[in-house]
């Protein structure tokens, strides 16, 4: 019985096949809207979520306190409260898997006839484990390049073109500053950060060697930005609060109502809210795109409207030879979701190629998920049930005998 009122829809739909056409390109270009907005949105959170994962994960910044004279507020980092000890202790806390003090500047670097200026990282051997940057040719630094301020230099991948192209760094003499330096690594690529600088063009040396070398202060052993990677598995929210804890005791801060003069920043819940927002935006987007759709679906309902209309005595007849009324709604409901469907599939492959084409020529990030395809179809064929039952119980509820008399 089904497969006899598939074919019968079938031929329903040919017989009109402009009109059938028209109405199933308001279900292709909603389906293909939604589709295509899903995977911009998707893409971007997928962006985003990269680029804070570049900066290593499970990450706090534990920056020095600023100071206040004459009514004049530093910035955060301007006091030295901030030491070596310190990130030996935040160390031994249970919840903490790495620490590494952290100092960068401006430098100029030359290699034989070739210079160039990056940001020199001074950093300790924790680096590489709680950045998740690991060395892709050469070899690690390790604690004895931090004790005995090596004059050993790591790369980035955009650094080292810059100065060596083509030629092989390892063991080359990069002079920063004035002092020489013997390129030890290179970096694995990061690519670009969340503003858009380019992670790769950067150099990494010891602490004790930046200290020592490149910017000497009159504050040994103190530092202004430790990094420190927790556990995983841990509450981050609880590894705070004891390094908090640490820091204002180390840092004799009695008073429970005085000010920290430090600041520790979770970078995982910046992560988190950059992932709500990308996820609000996709949202979005699929909720304005969605609107095409509720228009296709109206256009179902329009057109089955106007076929009950032209069918009225093909209806008459058949209630009149013994069809039953749940037949005549089948039929027409079928023949409403079959235009919904299959305009869904043709909107499916429109909005793939829409995605692939913003992907290509306008250099968007896109990302087509199983559950947007599912979501999309599942829609498609909702919207022509919904839009198409009411035309299809119009069609059941036709009297035989008015629907006989019908010219």
């Amino acid at each position: 019985m089904l497969l006899a009122m598939f074919l019968e829809a079938l031929r329903a739909m040919g017989a009109n096949r402009l009109r059938t056409s028209l109405t199933m390109l308001g279900m292709v270009i909603g389906v293909g809207a939604v589709i295509l907005m899903l995977a911009v949105g998707e893409g971007t959170r997928m962006t985003v979520k990269r680029q804070v994962e570049a900066l290593g994960t499970n990450i706090f910044i534990v920056l020095a306190g600023s100071f206040n004279t004459g009514g004049v507020r530093s910035g955060s980092g301007q006091r030295q409260t901030l030491t070596l000890e310190d990130a030996d202790a935040i160390r031994a806390l249970e919840g903490v898997g790495a620490v590494t003090p952290v100092s960068f500047a401006s430098l100029q670097l030359v290699a034989g006839g070739r210079n160039w200026n990056t940001q020199v990282t001074g950093a300790g051997e924790g680096f590489s484990e709680v950045r998740s940057w690991p060395v892709a040719d050469g070899r690690e630094m390790d604690a004895l390049d931090v004790q005995q301020a090596s004059r050993s230099i790591w790369l980035g991948t955009s650094a080292s073109a810059e100065l060596f192209g083509q030629d092989d760094p390892l063991g080359q003499t990069v002079r920063v500053g004035v002092t020489p330096f013997t390129v030890a690594g290179i970096l694995s690529s990061k690519g670009q950060s969340m503003d858009g600088r380019d992670q790769d063009d950067t150099a990494l040396v010891p602490f004790s060697s930046f200290s020592r070398y490149l910017q000497g202060s009159q504050f040994q052993g103190r530092v202004r930005m430790l990094m420190v990677k927790s556990r995983d598995g841990v509450d981050m929210a609880h590894v705070q609060e004891d390094m908090t804890q640490l820091l204002r005791e180390r840092h004799r801060i009695i008073d429970p109502m005085a000010d920290n003069d430090f600041f520790i920043s979770n970078l995982s819940a910046v992560m988190d809210s950059a992932e709500a927002a990308a996820q609000a935006m996709t949202l979005l987007l699929g909720a304005i795109a969605s609107v095409s759709l509720a228009v296709g679906g109206i256009g179902i309902m329009n057109i089955m409207l106007v076929s009950v209309t032209e069918r009225t005595r093909e209806i008459g007849i058949r209630l009149a030879i013994g069809a039953r009324r749940k037949d005549i709604l089948t039929q027409f409901m079928l023949e409403a979701v079959l235009v919904s469907v299959t305009g869904g599939l043709l909107g499916l492959l429109c909005g793939a190629a829409g995605a692939w084409t913003v992907s290509r020529f306008w250099n968007t990030s896109v990302f087509i998920t199983p559950f947007s395809l599912a979501l999309s179809f599942t829609v498609s064929l909702g919207i022509g049930v919904f839009f198409g039952f009411y035309p299809a119980w119009k069609a059941a509820g036709q009297d035989p005998i008015e629907a006989l008399r019908h010219q």
